[in-house]
């Protein structure tokens, strides 16, 4: 495998949904018997097709002809939407289950952090615990002993560390569990969303801590939604859409075709009471054209149509613009240019339109989410439902150079010898 630490040759996995078992044990034994034997179920219908290939079928594909090759000291962020496979394929990795289909081939010893406090006993103290939890890590007594302090400190509990983790909080299991797994010093880890109930100071070490592991040349792959984590931590990154392998590149262009896609397809967070809501929404430039794009320093328009569905006082309308890393840009409301929307009737409808002037942000892409609601609750949100793109042009500042990525806004300068 050369430099190749984890490759995986069409992978799949597979679950039966409902019932499991036949319904009886002799049933049970009698279709283990025929599978050893390489005999047809003797329980299933007489003429029936493979279950998998019928549109009824009481199987589901959680992982389908999965390929990758993943390279000694790559630190790899899965991404992907809820159900797409993610978790699932980390767990193959961990030999938590295995694969249905396909070969799994690892160089190196694998420490996993998949659910808040896995390999826990809940009777046992956090000390007992380190020691359970190193052991089936595969640490000796010894190794988890020269780094019990070590663990210890990092884990933020020492406090507790003699307390039954039974009483232990999800945040302070998570905070244990993964000290253990860090301080295992693996070849290879494997860490799922669980970051995400640890505090965000915690956050900040957990990170901090996998990026010592990848800077000392092992392996990591991180499943996470905090896209922001995911490109400070990563250096690769793969798409997994509906258990199969969409694309794997440069993080970077991973996490932008992710977020253009579910802009695309609609998929973005919308909830609120309904009262009233956007119909439609879009961006035109200064022309009044329908654009995605916008010069640094030129205007762009957001036209929205509400519809309301019932009698309403009033509501306001608030427009924020986050950055691809998902960090807050800026923030417009109707109350900036005391713009009144009242007085409506059910089914009344109404065109908005919300002029950005002189667009000072870096170049880059822009996500933009829409909220209407007033002092008593949210009528209609919708996180980012639009993307655009912001282009250096030559409108605002003359550079043969490109920005500074690290810029969030472009500052106009005077220059002169005083």
């Amino acid at each position: 495998m050369s430099d190749i630490v984890i490759k995986l040759e069409n992978i799949s996995k597979q679950y039966r949904l409902g019932l499991v078992g036949t319904g009886t044990l002799s049933h049970d034994l009698n279709r283990w018997w025929a599978k050893i034997r390489g005999k047809e179920d003797p329980t299933a219908k007489v003429g029936a097709r493979n279950v998998l290939d019928q549109v009824d079928s009481k199987y589901v594909w959680a992982l389908k002809d999965i390929n990758l090759e993943v390279k000694e000291g790559t630190v790899l962020g899965i991404v992907g939407k809820n159900g797409a496979g993610k978790s699932t394929l980390l767990k193959l990795l961990s030999r938590v289950t295995a694969p249905t289909t396909g070969e799994i081939k690892i160089k190196g010893r694998i420490a996993s952090l998949l659910e808040v406090g896995t390999g826990f006993h809940p009777e046992l103290t956090g000390r007992e615990n380190i020691f359970l939890n190193g052991a089936i890590l595969g640490m000796t007594k010894n190794e988890i002993k020269s780094k019990f302090d070590q663990i210890v400190e990092f884990s933020g509990v020492k406090k507790y560390i003699d307390t039954p983790v039974k009483r232990y909080s999800s945040g302070m299991h998570v905070r244990l569990a993964f000290a253990v797994a860090a301080h295992l010093d693996p070849e290879i880890l494997i860490v799922d969303e669980v970051l995400a109930v640890g505090d965000a100071e915690f956050q900040r070490k957990a990170i901090g801590k996998m990026k010592d592991v990848s800077v000392s040349g092992r392996t990591v792959l991180f499943v996470s939604h905090n896209l922001t984590a995911v490109e400070q931590l990563c250096n690769r990154g793969a798409l997994i859409e509906n258990g199969r392998l969409s694309m794997t590149g440069d993080v970077r262009e991973i996490l932008s075709t992710y977020k253009k896609r579910s802009v695309e397809t609609g998929v973005f967070k919308r909830y609120g009471a309904g009262n009233v809501t956007f119909e439609s929404f879009m961006i035109q430039d200064s022309s009044g054209k329908e654009t995605d794009q916008v010069e640094l320093g030129q205007n762009l328009t957001v036209i929205s149509k509400i519809h309301c569905s019932q009698n309403l006082d009033y509501t306001d309308l608030s427009l924020d613009i986050k950055s691809e890393n998902n960090e807050f840009i800026g923030h417009v409301t109707s109350l900036d240019d005391d713009f009144e929307i009242k007085d409506m009737k059910a089914g009344d409808t109404m065109n908005v339109a919300i002029e950005l002037c002189d667009i000072p942000f870096a170049p880059g892409t822009y996500y933009i989410s829409l909220w209407l609601g007033n002092k008593y609750g949210t009528f209609d949100f919708l996180e980012n439902c639009m993307r655009f793109q912001v282009l250096q042009g030559d409108s605002f500042l003359k550079r043969p150079y490109p920005f500074d990525k690290r810029a969030k806004v472009a500052l106009r300068s005077n220059w002169k010898k005083p």
